[in-house]
């Protein structure tokens, strides 16, 4: 898979190249935070899930909340696979195909998705789809830092819809923008106490980003891998199914896991359907790390190490031994800034500052969300990156 994004990123770089020439870097962002101007679309408003109800009524308020935008979204997706597939076959196959997968899935998920498309009047497969696809197609950047006096700050930039159609008036991607409109804060509550926080899309039973306040943080970037999500789908279509989907774990984790070190242990052992790198953030001092995962086992811990002059560790979508693509190099400013904020002043709002930095800051940055696990705070904010801007 990895070798199939590079030729396509050649492909559009070439198409789109012309104005962002050199790679568009900006000095570090200084005191962007509270969020304000063109970088700032609005924050994220709460809900609460609650896990006593049954699976199948646990979104519906949500849902008929975001029924329009949610409808929206998936008529985009619509669109996008019937240019590239004309006929309107694949679309069709979508509709007979995953609907019969949905029983395959474990549970809760089977019986939310099924409540999902009942409340919004989506047809099943399309959000079955709706609910997968983030298996393939996130590109992320996500930090843990430890500050001079042991709190850990956890910060990421969610982004998505690389290759999923370039809006050229506005030029912004199709999907991307369509998914701003989505963005949730969600708690999850069981005995009316919190027991999860997650910063998610409406529609969509996984999790990519959330908090355990006060024990631990997480955040899911995608690893591009010849082995990748797609054949993980392809074997559980196929009735291989001995491997969890990763935003599935993700969730699962935030649920069940009761400190940072049995959701480290979690995260590096269990068999995956897709490689990942896992963030994890901790409550205590040397507790950040990242976790990079093939579909089988764990590759790489890399941890916070004070003794080795490193207070935090930083995950775009690329292995930390090896150079990033040339062409998406977001690792290097977001370093840079990090390096250039120091220990003695990193933040929730330093953290930001990171992570309104272009090319960190790009036209496929959904959301940003910052967590800080003592004091079990999540935060998040849409965001748009005004031009010039990196289209990745």
């Amino acid at each position: 898979m990895g070798h199939c994004v590079f030729l396509i990123l050649a492909a559009v770089f070439s198409v789109a190249w012309t104005q962002f020439i050199p790679p568009y870097t900006e000095e570090c962002r200084e005191e962007m935070y509270p969020p304000k101007g063109p970088t700032f679309r609005g924050a994220v408003g709460w809900y609460t899930v609650d896990l006593d109800l049954p699976p199948s009524k646990r979104w519906t308020a949500l849902i008929t909340d975001k029924k329009n935008d949610l409808v929206n979204m998936i008529q985009a997706i619509r669109d996008l696979a019937n240019a590239f597939v004309p006929s309107g076959r694949l679309i069709e196959l979508v509709d007979i195909t995953l609907p019969l997968m949905v029983d395959t899935l474990p549970n809760p998920f089977s019986d939310e998705i099924k409540g999902i498309a009942a409340a919004s009047g989506i047809p099943l497969g399309e959000v079955v789809l709706f609910n997968i696809f983030y298996e393939v197609f996130t590109v992320c950047t996500s930090v843990v830092a430890e500050d001079n006096k042991g709190n850990l700050i956890h910060g990421r930039n969610l982004d998505f819809g690389l290759f999923m159609g370039w809006d050229v008036k506005n030029k912004s991607w199709i999907i991307s923008e369509k998914l701003k409109p989505l963005v949730v804060n969600l708690d999850f509550k069981r005995n009316n106490q919190t027991v999860f926080k997650s910063t998610n899309f409406a529609g969509y039973v996984g999790m990519l980003t959330g908090i355990k306040p006060h024990i631990f943080t997480l955040t899911m970037n995608e690893r591009f891998s010849l082995d990748g999500g797609y054949i993980g789908i392809l074997e559980w279509i196929l009735g291989k199914r001995d491997g969890m989907w990763m935003s599935f774990l993700t969730r699962s984790v935030l649920e069940n896991a009761t400190s940072y070190e049995e959701a480290k242990s979690l995260l590096a052992q269990t068999k995956l359907l897709a490689p990942a790198y896992f963030i994890l953030g901790g409550n205590q001092t040397g507790q950040g790390c990242i976790i990079t995962r093939s579909r089988l086992l764990s590759i790489d811990l890399l941890e916070i190490d004070l003794k080795l002059g490193r207070w935090y560790v930083l995950e775009t979508n690329y292995d930390h031994w090896k150079e990033p693509f040339f062409l998406d190099d977001r690792r290097t400013p977001a370093m840079r800034c990090m390096n250039q904020t120091t220990q003695t002043n990193v933040s929730l709002q330093t953290m930001y500052d990171v992570l309104s930095t272009k090319p960190v800051l790009n036209k496929l940055t959904t959301y940003t969300t910052l967590m800080q696990v003592s004091e079990g705070k999540l935060e998040s904010y849409i965001r748009d990156c005004p031009n010039p801007c990196m289209p990745w």
